[in-house]
């Protein structure tokens, strides 16, 4: 017996002497794999098949167990499948849409997997014929985008969006994927936008939507004209762009347990990308990443500014009590980035207005997320993901428009950042957040990230975004003159101990990162606050803070002084960037070299062994006449986002690691043949 009659196929067995029976689809798909045309002998062969419910398992085997040559000489008969697969798409019988719906989704797989290293353009000879693929492709891509749509079934709009998503992720580099080439030019943009400003088929069909224009926009992007990315960028249509600003608010969201325990603010839509977050049983949330969405959603930040303003619109927030539901059957797993909504919380089109209700957006939906999303960045994915939030902050705190609403006296929030446990720090009652600007929530992230992930397996990359992200939004504060009444002793404490971090751990470090890049980052942040900070902190008391800070921990600017100064003075690869923080360092050791003797005289005079807060302020608001600074050119300006050539590698990988995870579980089973077939018989 054959390795797939094993598999698949067999009806039961009989006694030994007789060979087990086969489905009558079975048989159908053993004569297609024969060299003559099954309809010579049967004209109705075809009609005959697609009302058969169709076996996938089978189908895909025995598409997997012929070596090259046998299926080649199968070729005209698999060519002819793939023609009549095309053609019943336009009937109206459902259940045989239906069908082959599902077979060309057995083929697309089946024909991939056995021909992994085939060119392109061989699997489409295979599948369709290569002198007859656009017309055939033509004619597909039509009869999707007609039933998606149309005012047909929904499961028949899922069952195609399952058949794309197939077709998209057959291979592991998407941009190898030669026949996606058809659906550039036969685009299905416009029927995917009809699907998510819809509210119904939005509910149902908005995840799956969202995930397959995200990965055919990353086609050869950096090759070609992507018509997708053409048309993303110059959408302006606004309700379409409410709505992805929707969808993806609606998938960012979770439930906290500890919120919910203190009896505030939490949302309850986490069945919409299955568990993302679970709190275990020392209280840390631990997240189950959805870097699909994430990537939809950088995506239409990075390409459309018209994204920025719907990032910004306010609705209420909501509250949802979790009321047991009625499980859904799906496959066994739920992959990474790949579980789809729960219909009944997608389909809810109006928000509970009540005026005790605190206001939300994407953004602070976002923030939040990533406040989770970045506490653990050991796994691949996790840190793949924090990485991804902190590019998606980059290039909003590039943006003017973005800027402006962040950093609005008028548009003040509640946003509740989720903090790591930290033995040296004691739990935070977050229950009464001041309302502040925006901005100060996306300050308090990179302090929180700065703070918390100084290890030994250090994320150097992520901690230059992150000073990155907080250097581009003290650009917009001076620029705009904004004084913005924010904690930031915190900042500067923080950036101070990433100092101390690099110092104690420069030789582990330097073995692997440059670490003066990172340092020299930080002491213009400090140069940004000294030279300019009289036009951007709030009062002169935040100026007389920062000098106080800066002396208080002298020893670790001294210290990395005299670091950067042995490294510089000797040859090697590190000369150069240690010399330019040596010259960086030159207003914060004046103003150390400065103030230092004067406390330290002030201490003797009055007989003090050990000066207050407020005696050291003292002095250093009395002595700032004498002191002498440089003006430092170019601490206001930095090298804007460009996603080619630094970040393509990331981005490749990322979307290969989504369109494996997407393959591997967009699975037809999602859809049970079963209910398909009985739901389309009670139609017919």
């Amino acid at each position: 017996m054959s390795q797939v009659e094993k598999k698949a196929g067999l009806l039961r067995r009989t006694s030994s002497s007789k060979k087990p029976l086969k489905e009558k689809v079975v048989l159908m798909y053993d004569e297609i794999f024969a060299k003559e045309d099954p309809a010579k002998n049967n004209p109705r062969f075809w009609d005959e098949l697609f009302l058969m419910k169709v076996n996938l398992e089978y189908l895909e085997t025995k598409l997997e167990c012929l070596d090259g040559d046998e299926l080649m000489k199968t070729k005209d008969n698999v060519n002819s499948l793939f023609h009549h697969c095309v053609q019943t798409l336009a009937e109206e019988h459902q259940i045989k849409v239906v069908n082959a719906l599902q077979t060309l989704c057995a083929l697309f797989r089946g024909v991939h997997q056995k021909n992994k290293s085939a060119s392109g353009f061989d699997i489409i000879n295979m599948l369709m014929g290569f002198d007859k693929a656009e017309h055939r492709m033509k004619d597909l891509m039509e009869s999707l985008d007609s039933l998606l749509c149309g005012e047909g079934s929904e499961s028949l709009k899922a069952l195609c969006l399952k058949l794309l998503l197939c077709l998209v992720t057959v291979t592991d580099n998407i941009s190898q994927n030669t026949i996606l080439e058809y659906v550039m030019i036969n685009s299905i943009f416009e029927a995917v936008l009809q699907i998510l400003s819809d509210v119904s088929s939005r509910g149902r069909h908005g995840y799956d939507a969202v995930v397959l224009l995200a990965l055919l926009v990353n086609y050869r992007k950096y090759e070609s004209v992507n018509p997708y990315i053409v048309k993303l960028s110059i959408l302006d249509d606004e309700p379409t762009l409410d709505v992805s600003a929707d969808l993806s608010y609606r998938f960012l969201q979770y439930k906290d347990k500890e919120e919910e325990n203190q009896g505030g603010f939490f949302s309850t839509l986490t069945s919409m990308v299955g568990s993302m977050f679970i709190a275990d049983a020392e209280e840390k949330l631990s997240v189950q990443t959805n870097e699909a969405i994430l990537l939809a959603l950088y995506e239409a930040v990075h390409l459309n500014r018209n994204f920025i303003t719907v990032l910004a619109q306010s609705h209420p927030e909501i509250d949802i009590p979790t009321t047991p539901t009625t499980p859904v059957p799906t496959t066994p797993t739920t992959p990474l980035g790949t579980t789809p909504p729960s219909t009944d919380v997608m389909n809810s089109s109006e928000l509970p207005l009540d005026p005790n209700l605190q206001t939300s957006n994407l953004l602070i939906t976002f923030l939040k997320y990533s406040s989770i999303v970045m506490q653990d960045t050991k796994d691949e994915h996790r840190l793949n993901s924090a990485r991804l939030c902190l590019i998606i902050l980059t290039c909003i705190a590039e943006d003017q428009y973005a800027d402006a609403f962040l950093h609005d006296d008028n548009m003040n929030f509640r946003v509740n950042l989720h903090r790591m446990p930290m033995r040296h720090r004691k739990k935070a009652a977050e229950k009464n957040v001041p309302s502040r600007p925006l901005v100060c929530a996306v300050l308090d992230l990179m302090v929180e990230f700065v703070v918390t992930h100084m290890m030994k397996d250090f994320p150097m990359d992520l901690y230059m975004r992150c000073v990155q992200v907080i250097h581009k939004l003290i650009c917009y504060q001076k620029k705009c003159r904004i004084r913005l009444h924010y904690t930031w002793r915190e900042l500067w404490s923080a950036l101070i101990n990433l100092l101390k971090f690099l110092l104690s751990n420069e030789t582990v470090l330097l073995a692997k990162h440059n670490i003066f890049h990172l340092a020299l980052l930080v002491v213009n942040l400090f140069n940004m606050f000294i030279t300019y900070g009289d036009t951007f902190l709030p009062t002169s008391n935040s100026y007389d803070e920062l000098y106080y800070e800066i002396v208080r921990m002298h020893q670790v600017f001294d210290n990395l002084y005299c670091m950067v100064l042995r490294v510089s003075t000797n040859a090697g690869q590190w000369k150069e960037p240690a010399s330019k923080v040596t010259h960086s360092l030159v207003n914060v050791r004046a103003i150390i070299n400065h103030f230092n003797p004067k406390i330290e005289s002030y201490a003797a005079v009055n007989h003090i062994s050990q000066l207050s807060e407020d005696q050291v302020l003292e002095v250093v608001r009395s002595n700032y006449d004498t002191l002498t600074l440089k003006l430092q050119d170019g601490l206001d300006q930095y090298e804007r986002y460009s996603e080619q050539p630094k970040e393509a590698a990331f981005f490749k990988d990322l979307v290969r690691s989504i369109s494996l995870n997407v393959r591997k579980n967009v699975s037809l089973n999602t859809l049970s043949q079963d209910i398909l077939l009985k739901e389309f018989s009670t139609i017919s």
